[in-house]
């Protein structure tokens, strides 16, 4: 071995906090409350309020590796707990306010959360599921919108009483600054575990020029909420190369966007299919409404983005889409649907078709496609298989130890996307290896709906599948075969599965038919109900429930 070596230098989300505060001290952070007013400041006051946070949250016994855990919009102070909570050796845990409470207890206790921060707006939700979690030793509201219930912490109050400087502790790149959950979509939801260093590394390479491109000439606007995957890694993005933030709050309806990334100059976006396509339809019907000269590229992923919506962004307003796909799994990015060089000379149709793949995967990002005999399939475009990844911001393990199937005995993590892989790299997914069914960019389970449905006194068989949808891309419906002699409305149907699940989990229609199709070994053949009834909710839009 040769004499010399390399300094050991961690990689931890201390380093953003200092760099943010040392280089980009007037860099803004822009939030819009729930009222839509402005909340504006800068870095360096971020830092300030930041370690006040650490501080108070150390006072109040938070220690090293204890969950601390968020139920808030996209916020300032949702952000200063993003670095605030890992930078003191702890783990922010993010809520997804989206799920129903019975999903929330579960997932709180699981992680064993003992402080959470949650939004005033939000304490409604909160209150359906706290008693259920009693790991909690603390509560602290953040008063978007009044003063914090009694018996509570008030989240300014507390900042007010502390030092706006940290000891930084001496933090392991390797240890947990992250915890978010999978949807549960097979099973009770999975925690998976982000470490300071594959945060990091995610950041560093999402940030090169043929991938985002984030840098400090650019105003950034997650609309991917905070507590959906990281928000895709784009807080991160900003912080580390002092790129100016733009945080929506809870306003996301596309004329709110809209006005926002006109008024704030945003330069970079990112969130799900649904609310892009609400946007093109918006600039659709009136152009000139919103200047949007100073977008530079508008981020999609959660889902697959239809190729005639990033035709339109492009041909009607001049505005660029850069697809991406990516898990929780994966810290989450995983491939970006950049054009190559080579194609960008070829006829436009070409060019779409790069656009509107999952792209090809990220530096240190290793994809493979897997045929159901175990051996890796040819990268030709057209043989399917299941995408399995592998790198260094790729989860190894859930947290707990639950779901060991999905990662292989050679070190590679199973997706249960079914896809093909062409010459280039691109992936195309193609279809799900579980019948799950995406809609708006979140994740619905549909035996967790059929075995409901078939716990209805009146009902002998259901089948829940994803039927196509102008505005959602995917929404669940029902097929159900009732019991002789028995009667059940469509609406008693929701009324049962409203006690469970979460309002956008209930399907939009049901379909009462005498037999379910089945497979030769007598599985629900649900590839032969989405062929026969897959355009129902499109051919027949008045019986969507919502």
């Amino acid at each position: 071995m040769l004499p010399g070596r390399m300094m050991d230098f961690p990689l931890t989300l201390t380093h953003f906090l200092e760099r943010a505060r040392t280089y980009y001290p007037r860099s803004e952070i822009v939030s819009r409350n729930p009222d839509k007013s402005m909340h504006r400041y800068t870095y360096a006051d971020f830092y300030q309020r930041t370690c006040r946070l650490m501080n108070a949250l150390k006072r109040l016994g938070v220690k090293a590796g204890d969950r601390v855990a968020t139920l808030s919009w996209n916020h300032y102070r949702h952000l200063e707990a993003y670095f605030g909570i890992p930078a003191m050796g702890a783990v922010v845990h993010t809520l997804n306010l989206r799920l129903h409470p019975n999903d929330l207890a579960y997932i709180a206790r699981h992680a064993e959360d003992t402080v959470v921060l949650v939004d005033r707006s939000l304490w409604p939700l909160f209150e359906k599921f706290a008693a259920q979690v009693p790991s909690l030793r603390h509560v602290i509201v953040i008063p978007d919108a009044g003063p914090a219930p009694e018996g509570t912490l008030d989240y300014e109050k507390l900042l007010a009483a502390e030092p706006e400087t940290f000891d930084f502790p001496t933090l392991d790149e390797n240890s947990a600054a992250m915890l978010c959950y999978t949807s549960g979509t097979t099973g009770n939801p999975k925690g998976v575990l982000f470490s300071h260093r594959s945060i990091t590394l995610h950041t560093l390479v999402c940030c090169m020029k043929d991938l985002t491109g984030i840098g400090e000439a650019d105003s950034v606007l997650p609309v991917v909420p905070m507590f959906h995957a990281a928000a895709w890694g784009l807080p991160f993005d900003a912080l580390l190369t002092g790129a100016r933030m733009v945080m929506p709050g809870p306003h996301l309806d596309p004329p709110s966007l809209l006005e926002l990334m006109a008024t704030e100059k945003v330069t970079v976006a990112g969130g799900v299919p649904t609310i892009w396509l609400g946007i093109l339809a918006l600039l659709d019907q009136d152009p000139k409404k919103w200047d949007l000269s100073a977008m530079r590229t508008m981020l999609i992923g959660g889902s697959a983005a239809p190729p005639a919506m990033i035709d339109g962004f492009r041909q009607r307003h001049g505005l660029e889409v850069t697809h991406a796909w990516g898990m929780t799994e994966m810290n989450p990015v995983g491939t970006m649907a950049k054009v190559k060089q080579e194609l960008r000379h070829a006829d436009a149709k070409a060019q779409l078709g790069a656009q509107s793949s999952q792209g090809f995967a990220l530096p240190f990002v290793e994809t493979r496609v897997m045929g159901e005999d175990g051996k890796a399939l040819p990268w030709d475009g057209a043989t399917m298989g299941e995408l399995e990844v592998r790198g260094p911001w790729v989860a190894g393990s859930y947290y707990g130890g639950e779901g060991a199937d999905r990662f292989t005995a050679d070190g590679w993590f199973k997706t249960g996307d079914v896809v093909t892989l062409d010459a280039d790299g691109y992936v195309r997914i193609c279809d799900r290896s579980k019948d799950v069914i995406k809609s708006g960019g979140e994740w619905i389970s549909s035996v967790a709906l059929e075995n409901a449905l078939m716990s209805h006194p009146a009902v002998l068989e259901a089948a829940v599948f994803a039927g196509r949808h102008a505005r959602w891309d995917e929404r669940p419906l029902a097929a159900v075969v009732l019991k002789p002699g028995q009667a059940a409305s469509k609406e008693a149907l929701t009324e049962h599965l409203a006690k469970q699940f979460a309002k956008f989990w209930l399907p939009d229609d049901y379909l009462f038919i005498e037999q379910i199709p089945r497979t030769s070994t007598g599985k629900f053949l649900k590839t032969k109900l989405r062929e026969d009834y897959g355009d129902h909710l499109i051919k027949n839009p008045s019986t969507a429930a919502g």
